[in-house]
């Protein structure tokens, strides 16, 4: 687990079928994109003439990726990508993605976006079956349950629809044939966002709608929970629900709070539109007389200018970002990370200075890095400060994609509103409701996963663990 204060998405997912043989080019662009939903690990696979060639490594896009490294690959008309942020099994190039498995007639590759509960009894069946793992990640175990399959069903697709159904929690899929197909499948309940995109050229699909447009491609549509689509030369060339019960209900909710980026559309509701609105119920919901609302960059931006248009309060920037900072974990001891965090985030004495200040951020988890943020504020010279969250109190572990790790670490768990008050310094503080979240996101077409703050999953995680397979 990371003692990190900001929560982290697992990972994204792009495959890619072109008329064009620049498809490494676009999957490499395409990542960068997507970037922000995993920084831990990249990669690409390719596949042309019968062959699939991978690259990945762990670190950023920019780093593994290189374009020393894409113009070495052969010119390919299919491909799949993936960066990511590691949950279940240890961050490792080992269990960097895509994962190649070769099986008796062929070879196939998979990315995985999500967190399969049941991972570690199907990597036991296949053992049984003869199979050997050479890593830790839920992943390798999802390709080469769809590799046994397809030795059974004949067909890559009949394989890959034959292992999704065995497999239960939360997954988005991209796999790559050696015939040059990329398949996609949702689960049932659509935990993890997933669309389609096209242009004259080729059709595409990503995790998130962002990653089409800069690549010159149109959205399309959503991939629907439960469905599989298969693009080949160029289209799609087919679409099944491969589920017998559509569910619907399961798309997290912290998608629209934080992961997704800001200009991306899911399931019909635009991730600004809904971060704005989740600032005017905070309004609603904690008002209080002040000044100015600030946000905390990036992530509670939106959700602040919510907050000023409902209330009526000024909003100015409160912050000045360091945007040349690498990351902070590169850092070699604690001392040097934490000089690292402030040197990203400084305040702006000249707006906050003799102010009754309104922060908005996205989330609070252990609350160490708002109890320095406050700080730094009334450093800044600010006479009061009240800090205002746009999702509610974590109270419970996330099993299907999200390092909500362990409950005791958690301060909602350890204290109750007004010791949380007293922890992080601030004048007062409120959360959004659930109900409150709910609403500001009524505009999408699916119902949500709330589990992380209500205990209540769409699916029973059993006796998971993040870290049954290392």
């Amino acid at each position: 687990m990371k003692q990190s204060e900001k929560l982290s998405e697992e990972c994204a997912v792009f495959g890619i079928s072109s008329t064009s043989d620049d498809t490494a080019g676009v999957v490499c662009n395409s990542l960068l994109a997507l970037q922000h939903r995993g920084q831990e690990g990249a990669g690409l696979a390719v596949s042309c003439g019968r062959r699939i060639l991978c690259v990945k490594n762990t670190g950023l896009v920019s780093e593994v990726l290189t374009p020393a490294v894409v113009q070495r690959l052969p010119a390919c008309r299919a491909a799949i990508g993936h960066c990511r942020y590691s949950t279940t099994g240890s961050n490792t190039r080992e269990n960097v993605q895509p994962f190649v498995t070769e099986y008796l007639t062929g070879r196939l590759a998979t990315a995985h976006n999500g967190n399969i509960v049941n991972a570690a009894t199907l990597r036991d069946v296949l053992r049984g079956a003869g199979v050997e793992f050479g890593a830790t990640s839920d992943t390798e175990v999802i390709s080469s349950l769809i590799a046994y399959e397809t030795v059974k069903a004949g067909s890559p697709v009949l394989g890959a629809a034959r292992a999704a159904r065995q497999l239960r929690g939360a997954f988005c899929l991209v796999i790559l044939t050696s015939d040059e197909r990329v398949i996609a499948i949702r689960d049932p309940n659509g935990f993890r966002p997933l669309c389609i995109g096209e242009n004259e050229t080729g059709t595409v699909v990503a995790s998130e709608s962002c990653a089409l447009a800069s690549q010159g491609y149109r959205f399309v549509r959503d991939v629907a929970p439960g469905e599989m689509v298969v693009l080949q030369d160029g289209k799609l060339v087919s679409s099944e629900m491969i589920f017998r019960d559509r569910v619907d209900t399961g798309l997290c909710i912290f998608e629209f709070v934080y992961f997704a980026r800001t200009d991306s559309v899911i399931d019909g509701l635009s991730v600004y539109e809904a971060r704005v609105n989740m600032g005017r119920m905070l309004a609603r919901e904690y008002p209080v007389d002040a000044d100015i609302v600030c946000g905390i960059p990036d992530s509670g931006m939106e959700a602040a200018l919510g907050y000023s248009l409902e209330s009526g309060i000024p909003m100015v920037p409160g912050f000045v970002k360091n945007k040349y900072i690498g990351r902070s974990f590169i850092f070699p001891t604690q001392r040097q990370r934490e000089t690292a965090v402030k040197m990203k985030l400084n305040p702006l004495a000249a707006t906050l200075s003799g102010k009754r200040v309104i922060l908005v951020d996205d989330s609070l988890v252990r609350g160490t890095t708002s109890a320095k943020i406050i700080q730094s504020v009334r450093d800044a010279g600010a006479t009061e400060v009240h800090m205002r969250i746009s999702s509610p109190p974590f109270t419970h572990t996330c099993h299907f994609g999200t390092d909500v790790d362990r409950e005791d670490s958690l301060i909602a768990n350890q204290m109750d509103l007004e010791g949380i008050r007293r922890h992080i310094g601030a004048d007062s503080l409120g959360y959004i409701s659930i109900a409150g979240l709910k609403s500001a996101c009524e505009g999408c077409r699916l119902h949500f996963c709330t589990g992380c703050f209500t205990g209540k999953y769409p699916v029973d995680p059993g006796l998971a663990n993040k870290q049954e397979l290392d």
